[in-house]
């Protein structure tokens, strides 16, 4: 594949189309669809986003902007789990902004989660359905996805649920200090009976945040208690079930915090189950800040993961990889950020 060389370092600022975007206040595939003259925009948007276009020079050219094998564009297979749950939809919907804004085509595969299907829509992607790959959360082993990198096809790994080898590029979010957050604010509202409600054992985000929860309780001086530590399976009835257990102790927590916002909802159910008020009685807080964390009462105190830009980094590393470009590094991790709502109070005396 031809190398891609920047010779523009010196010349002048070239507006892109996510600056339009962003000066309009629009998504980047409306901004394409403007300038390319389709006509499924609003026709307010439209004039919007034309005036912007007009007043900052910006130009669509469709030979520069998209990638492309002489005059084929490229195909990205994107194999994700499920497309109907808001975590998976919202990577999704970041990858396929990207894809467009570079004038590559999307060949969606949902797995369901199961292993031999996954394999068998690799092969199929590998033999001549795509140029390249994001996977979301794959359930292939590491040395599984070194035998597709040794047959030179190119991939990146978005969430990878199992550990990976240094040589397989992948996008994930930053979960020990996104967990350093959540405990910093319980711990700064005067809780230090917190509880934990896991992922899966063994999943590269379940253990990257109970080592942040067992870090931040030893800087705190508190000693870990095993029975506030319960394995989740990332859905609400797992977070219920783990619930239950925890306010039945004898020395129940004043403070939960579960490791996604399924979890964290389970909890507030069986709370109130248990005649527990939250945040009066028992704060919880969780992981993700999806749609639900606003629409659950009360509204839930989180840990937000850059979901849509994880998926737009991934779609720019596979772009490189297809280039033969460089990288400083093959595994990327983006900064998580504290969200406080109204699931969290100070400790009850």
């Amino acid at each position: 594949m031809r190398q891609v060389v920047n010779t523009g370092r010196h010349r002048p600022h070239r507006v892109t189309i996510r600056e339009i975007a962003e000066l309009a206040g629009v998504s980047v595939a409306t901004v394409s669809r403007v300038a390319n003259g389709r006509g499924d925009v609003a026709n307010d948007t439209r004039l919007l986003v034309r005036r912007i276009i007009r007043e900052h020079g910006y130009v669509a050219n469709r030979n520069t902007r998209g990638v492309s094998t002489g005059s084929e564009l490229l195909v990205v297979g994107v194999l994700v789990p499920l497309v109907h749950r808001v975590y998976f939809s919202t990577i999704l919907a970041g990858a396929a902004e990207a894809l467009w804004e570079r004038n590559m085509r999307l060949v969606l595969s949902p797995t369901l989660h199961e292993h031999q299907r996954e394999i068998s829509v690799l092969e199929r992607l590998m033999h001549g359905k795509s140029d390249g790959a994001l996977l979301i959360l794959p359930d292939e082993s590491s040395e599984e996805l070194e035998r597709l990198l040794d047959q030179g096809y190119r991939y990146v790994v978005i969430d990878p649920r199992k550990p990976l080898a240094e040589r397989i590029p992948s996008v994930s979010a930053a979960h020990t200090s996104g967990t350093t957050q959540a405990m910093q604010h319980l711990l700064g509202l005067g809780h230090r009976r917190i509880a934990v409600v896991t992922g899966p054992a063994g999943w590269p985000a379940t253990e990257d945040r109970r080592r942040g929860y067992r870090a931040a309780l030893a800087g705190a001086g508190i000693m870990l208690d095993p029975a506030l530590e319960v394995e989740g399976d990332f859905e609400v009835a797992g977070g219920r079930k783990a619930g239950d257990y925890l306010f039945e102790l004898s020395d129940p927590p004043t403070a939960v915090f579960a490791f996604n916002d399924y979890l964290a909802i389970g909890v507030i159910q069986a709370a109130r189950a248990c005649g527990l008020r939250v945040p009066e009685d028992v704060s919880v807080m969780g992981f993700d800040d999806l749609e639900h964390a606003t629409i659950v009462t009360p509204q839930l105190t989180t840990i937000r993961q850059p979901l849509a830009e994880m998926g737009r980094t991934a779609v720019s590393m596979l772009v490189r990889l297809l280039e033969r470009q460089r990288f400083e590094t093959l595994h990327v991790e983006l900064g998580t950020r504290l969200i406080v709502r109204h699931s969290t109070a100070a400790a009850p005396r």
